[in-house]
């Protein structure tokens, strides 16, 4: 009995202090209303740009895949950018550039990406593509020094090969067959079962009948650690 007389004088105490405070309460509680509005109309907006972003890429690689492919990609970089969409839509714009031989665009446009965007998941095939257009344009250096970063990188195994099989491609084109040798052996160990690991096997056996030390370089390919140095 004395408990309930206890409690029922303790809340006759605070009774007062709800009722002097309770315009802070219904404040605050709008404050949170007002922030859980704001970002769940952000996070729908985000949303509806992000779909938005996608039917307007895929839009323009069904009807344009000719010469306009490439503005119409780069527009939608502009205009959806940060997007996911956006995103696919500069690598995609700056690759038809690439196909259409346009280079030194295509080199400025995957530069683009990379500055944008320097943690992307799409950031090795940025890399890769800086590289293919700098050999494209006969800029040899630097494009060795391009394809060694693609090469270094670890999240697309796709781009480490195709890197590393252009390094062997220059290397055999210089005359240092030993060198492509190494790397062409070094494709072919690591991706067997793949086009890529094919044709550089294929490569490395032909270097063998142009050069002994090719041969030689070759042989204990699978015990020698890769090396990009030139």
């Amino acid at each position: 009995m004395q408990t309930q007389e206890t409690t029922t004088e303790y809340l006759f105490k605070l009774l007062p202090w709800f009722e002097a405070n309770l315009k802070r309460f219904a404040y605050g509680a709008a404050f949170v209303l007002i922030a859980v509005f704001i970002f769940s109309f952000y996070s729908y907006r985000q949303n509806q740009r992000e779909i938005a972003a996608g039917q307007a890429l895929t839009q323009a690689v069904v009807s344009d895949s000719g010469g306009g492919l490439a503005d119409a990609c780069l527009k939608i970089a502009v205009d959806y950018s940060g997007t996911l969409a956006g995103q696919r839509a500069l690598l995609q714009g700056a690759a038809v550039l690439f196909t259409t031989g346009k280079y030194a665009e295509a080199q400025a446009q995957f530069q683009k990406f990379l500055d944008n965007y320097p943690d992307n998941f799409f950031t090795p095939q940025a890399e890769l593509g800086i590289a293919a257009s700098l050999d494209a344009q006969g800029k040899t250096d630097p494009a060795i020094s391009a394809y060694q970063r693609a090469a270094g990188q670890a999240a697309d195994d796709n781009v480490v090969a195709s890197a590393k099989f252009a390094l062997a491609r220059i290397s055999e084109s210089q005359g240092k067959f030993a060198d492509a040798s190494k790397l062409y052996a070094d494709v072919a160990r690591t991706y067997p079962n793949s086009a890529i690991g094919s044709e550089a096997g294929r490569r490395a056996m032909e270097l063998k009948t142009k050069s002994p030390t090719a041969a030689a370089a070759a042989a204990p390919a699978g015990t020698a650690p890769f090396s990009l140095s030139h």
